[in-house]
Parts: structure tokens; C-alpha cells; sequence
């Protein structure tokens, strides 16, 4: 492919020598040798104890860096991705490294206006509005026991249960005094069901099925719950008044009319956002088509990397390993990689397409229009323009994002 470089390089005189004193200046304080202080043995007797290939791997990590910038500098070449690195020849006066380079692919776009994407127009409905005034009313619901009747959907049971595979009790299968919200799905189909109906005291045996996608050891099981019912409670929906509207923190509202506007305002920006980002999608998706590129696959390799940390960061904030998502996923690294290069193709295209717009239309951005983006970005993530700038990695980052919304505003047109 024409945007693979294979380019050698050989660090020698000099530079290789002063790359060897600074790596053996490591390497000697971090050791001791018998009749010298730490740090303090000459280079000679530390090559005597510790071989040169000890410290030629440290003078590889020194010259490699300085090797591949003269590489990219000397050549003008823009990386797509990490290089691939072999040393092909090193003594003690010289190193000679081979770079493999992919630089972007070539792009082309045979169209990118007039693409014919229609966007949907947002409408709300009063159900919508009723389902989400409930919505609040049931947040805001005071819990309390229910001394008599049965359970019902919607009410929280109580119940201490066990259960049974062909009679024997399995491991995770037992629980004291859990509270379970029927009709919440939480325990596998069936369950619930057959709580609803039952009284505070009252024992049942309660049978279901595993699914078949359920733990080895159980999938597609028969089982028998004893479920003892040890107490009922059920929710209080509060009144539609200026109480209800305070704990909801509206103090300027007044009436059921006025909130379920609010309601409809809340909604209706909601869907606007959800169809303004389907709409760039499609518009994206429609440039794809228009565009010839081909895509080396250690960029998709890459991208698929990116896409990897990024989702172990978002399960991290939320207390999950990304193995035991795996795990719970029923997926192999392996497989997971797999299943997210189309996406990571697309994310690949989509950036590509944007970029060609940019240096088609020879977009720009004056520091007035940088700081204006900066300050419209922050406001929308609720912090300082100077917290999104740091975010973002500098203002060339912001500069860059600006062009892109440029770009898809070129898309529209």
C-alpha cells in the first residue's frame, strides 16, 4: 500500500555513544556492585558483571525516540498509528533501526452536499407527558407497609427464599429478608409471577425455568423457589399540588398545566438532541458511500484498542472490572476485539470523511471563533472554558473539534 513506509535509519558516532553513557548512568544506579558505592562502579566493570546486552537494551529505549522523531521530520511523514520497530544490525558503534510507517490513507469523496438526509421533526405526545408526570410521582413515592391484602405489581415483597434443583439447594440460591420490587424483572421469569398473589406469612413453593443463556450450571433448569412472604410494602404517590412541585425543587410553578409544559419543554429538548445526533449519523453514513479509502488494518487494530480502554475507564467509574464485563457478556478478549472492528471502521471513515472536508473547503477558525467553541463546549459540560481546554489536551484539540462541526455543517448544505 503507498501509505506504508518502510524507512532505516542507523544511530552511530556520537549520538550512539552518548546513548550508551546515558543508559549504562541508569542501569548503574540501579545497582550494586561488591567494592563500589551504588551508582559509583566504572563502565568497564559493570559490562564485566552484567554483560553488554544488559546495557544495550537500555540504550535501545534511549536512541529509539530520538531515531523515529528524525525519521518522521526527515521524511515529513504524519503517523496513523503506532510503527512497527526492528533493530537490524548493533555493535558498539552503531545501532540501525528499520521503521514500518502507515501515514493516512489516501481519501476520496465524489459527493458530499446535497445529500438528500431528511431530519425528523420532534413531536410530543400526552401520553408521553402523563408517562413521565407518573414517572415523577412515583420518584418522589413515600413507601410504606401494607398491612393487609395480597402482593400486586408494583408493590415491594419482603421475602426470605431458597432454591431447589432436582431437591437440592444450589449455591447462590438463597436470601434473607430481600426486598423485591415485582415487576422489576430482577429475578429470572417466572419469579415474580408467582410471588403476586401471596400474604405477609405466607409460604409458597414458586417453580420456574433457567433460561437457556443462564449459568452453565443452571441453564434451562427446572426449580422450586420456597418463598416466604415476611412483609409487604407499597408506594404512596403523592398529590399533584405546590407540595409536589417544591420537592420537585419547581418553586415558580403553580398549577398541574404549568409542569406538565415544563414536562413537554424537558421532552421535546431531549428528542431534538437524539435526532439532531441520528441525523448527523445518516448525513455521516451517506458521505461514507460517496467515499473510496482503503484502511490498513493496524489502523482498525488500533482504533479497536482506543475503544478498549475507553470502555474499561466508563466500567471503572462504575465499580466494574472490564474482565468480569467479559465474563458477564460471555466474551473472550478475543472475540470482543473482533466484534468491535466494524465499529472501529466506521469511527475510522467517519473521521476521515470530516478531515476531507476540512482541507477541501479549506476551513479555518479565527482565535474569536477557538474561544467562542471553548466557552460553548464547557457551558454544555457545566465547567470552566479553561477546565474544558485542559479536557480537551489544548487549544489546537478545540481548534480541531471546531473544524469538524464546521465540517458537518458543510454536510448539511
Amino acid at each position: 500500500m503507498k501509505n506504508v513506509h518502510t524507512i532505516n535509519i542507523t544511530v552511530e558516532g556520537k549520538e550512539w555513544t552518548s546513548a550508551i553513557d546515558t543508559a549504562f548512568k541508569k542501569k548503574n544506579a540501579q545497582v550494586t556492585i561488591d567494592g563500589f558505592r551504588k551508582g559509583k562502579a566504572p563502565k568497564d566493570v559493570f559490562i564485566k558483571n552484567y554483560g553488554k546486552e544488559t546495557l544495550y537494551v537500555e540504550t535501545i529505549d534511549v536512541a529509539l525516540p530520538k531515531a523515529y522523531k528524525k525519521v518522521l521530520e526527515d521524511n515529513k511523514l504524519v503517523p496513523a498509528c503506532e510503527p512497527k520497530v526492528e533493530v537490524k544490525g548493533m555493535d558498539d558503534d552503531h545501532i540501525e533501526f528499520e521503521f514500518v510507517i502507515i501515514t493516512k490513507p489516501e481519501v476520496k469523496i465524489s459527493k458530499y452536499k446535497g445529500l438528500g438526509v431528511k431530519k425528523e421533526k420532534a413531536k410530543v405526545t400526552k401520553e408521553e407527558i402523563a408517562h413521565e408526570l407518573d414517572h415523577m410521582r412515583g420518584h418522589l413515592a413515600e413507601i410504606v407497609v401494607k398491612e393487609k391484602g395480597k402482593v400486586e405489581k408494583g408493590d415491594i415483597a419482603v421475602i426470605d427464599f431458597e432454591g431447589f434443583v432436582d431437591g437440592v439447594a444450589f449455591e447462590g440460591g438463597k436470601g434473607e429478608d430481600y426486598s423485591l420490587e415485582i415487576g422489576s424483572n430482577t429475578f429470572i421469569p417466572g419469579f415474580e409471577d408467582g410471588v403476586v398473589g401471596m400474604k405477609k406469612g405466607e409460604t409458597k413453593d414458586v417453580k420456574v425455568k433457567f433460561p437457556e443463556d443462564y449459568v452453565a450450571d443452571l441453564k434451562g433448569k427446572d426449580a422450586v423457589f420456597k418463598v416466604t412472604v415476611k412483609e409487604i410494602k407499597t408506594r404512596v404517590l403523592p398529590e399533584v399540588n405546590e407540595d409536589f412541585f417544591k420537592d420537585l425543587g419547581y418553586d415558580d410553578i403553580k398549577t398541574q398545566e404549568e409542569l406538565e409544559k415544563k414536562i413537554e419543554s424537558h421532552i421535546l429538548e431531549h428528542k431534538n438532541e437524539e435526532i439532531e445526533n441520528k441525523y448527523i449519523d445518516a448525513l455521516i453514513d451517506a458521505g461514507i458511500k460517496n467515499m473510496t479509502v482503503e484502511i490498513n488494518p493496524e489502523i482498525i487494530d488500533e482504533e479497536v484498542q482506543r475503544m478498549i480502554e475507553d470502555l474499561g475507564k466508563r466500567l471503572e467509574m462504575q465499580g466494574v472490572p472490564l474482565e468480569s464485563y467479559l465474563q458477564f457478556t460471555g466474551m473472550t478478549m478475543d472475540k470482543f476485539k473482533e466484534s468491535a472492528r466494524p465499529e472501529a471502521e466506521k469511527h475510522i471513515k467517519s473521521r476521515y470523511l470530516l478531515d476531507e472536508i476540512v482541507a477541501k473547503e479549506k476551513l479555518d477558525a479565527t482565535k474569536e471563533e477557538i474561544d467562542a467553541h471553548a466557552a460553548s463546549q464547557a457551558e454544555k459540560y457545566g465547567i470552566e472554558a479553561k477546565e474544558l481546554i485542559e479536557m480537551y489536551g489544548g487549544l489546537e484539540i478545540v481548534k480541531y473539534d471546531l473544524l469538524i462541526h464546521k465540517a458537518i455543517k458543510i454536510l448539511e448544505g
